[in-house]
């Protein structure tokens, strides 16, 4: 009778943490209010989220069976109902399972991860570089493949709107401080290398949707890598403090499907050369 009492209030806590955890992680997702990590735009990004949502269930596992565990023992064993503690030391059945149940979760955790860190710093195999250098407080972008550079700041509409005494509503300017005026243009598709760099102080280049962020340190090159799987406007920020106008370093990135870029390329070129003929 009193393992038949024992099994059933364990079920019954058992559907209540399980609700719980449900209520927490999945409902929102069901409501639209989603509080999930984003999925991201790129294949770096998808391998971090599906590394976060191997880890996440992982804990929800562990958390359930120990929520179970723990309920269950005050609702039958509470100190009310005349129950007594365990008596016992040093079991070592006791102590080898809590020794090697967390290794095994941990290796299980390790690998998926030390894979995902092997892939976010192999940029081998890219089809084309683009050197990025940090700039007090603008970005220079330059297509070494392409022999296409150029420098991109924030835009003169919200650079007017956040000088003091400017009258200018900032609500009513587009994207304020998070729109410039060259975004970087890169196509679909296509395994990208950058080379991060800065000339003045440490800044850090980011965009949230692609996964990652690399610090741009003078003297030093910094690499990463990205293939974006959608066509899109993605922004970003400047994210170390690299002055009193850190705020207003925005990343713009537009990623075009290859053929648009490709043409992209083409005009960049033509411009370019078009230039050096009325330079000489």
């Amino acid at each position: 009778m009193k393992k038949q009492n024992t099994f059933i209030v364990s079920l019954a806590v058992l559907v209540a943490v399980i609700a719980a955890f449900w209520l927490l992680l999945v409902a929102p997702a069901h409501t639209g209010n989603e509080i999930n990590m984003t999925r991201g735009v790129s294949s770096l990004a998808e391998t971090h989220y599906n590394l976060h949502m191997i880890i996440l269930w992982v804990c929800v596992v562990i958390g359930i069976l120990v929520f179970t565990a723990m309920f269950t023992s005050i609702v039958l064993h509470r100190k009310s109902k005349g129950h007594e503690a365990a008596q016992f030391s040093h079991s070592t059945k006791a102590e080898i399972a809590w020794t090697v149940i967390p290794v095994l979760i941990l290796v299980g955790m390790a690998i998926p991860g030390t894979s995902a860190l092997v892939q976010m710093e192999s940029p081998g195999g890219a089809e084309m570089t683009v050197k990025i250098t940090g700039y007090q407080w603008k970005w220079k972008y330059e297509y070494l493949d392409q022999d296409i550079a150029f420098m991109s700041s924030l835009t003169a509409e919200s650079n007017a709107a956040r000088q003091l005494g400017s009258n200018i509503d900032p609500r009513t300017v587009e994207n304020y401080l998070l729109d410039v005026d060259n975004p970087l243009v890169l196509p679909v598709g296509r395994k990208i290398k950058f080379l991060i760099t800065a000339d003045d102080v440490i800044h850090a280049w980011w965009v949230p949707a692609f996964g990652w962020k690399r610090d741009a340190v003078p003297g030093y090159i910094n690499e990463g890598w990205v293939e974006i799987n959608e066509a899109g406007t993605y922004r970003g920020q400047c994210a170390e403090l690299c002055g009193m106008d850190h705020g207003f370093m925005p990343i713009v990135v537009e990623a075009l499907p290859a053929d648009e870029y490709d043409a992209w390329v083409s005009q960049q070129q033509a411009g370019n050369t078009a230039a050096g003929a009325a330079g000489n």
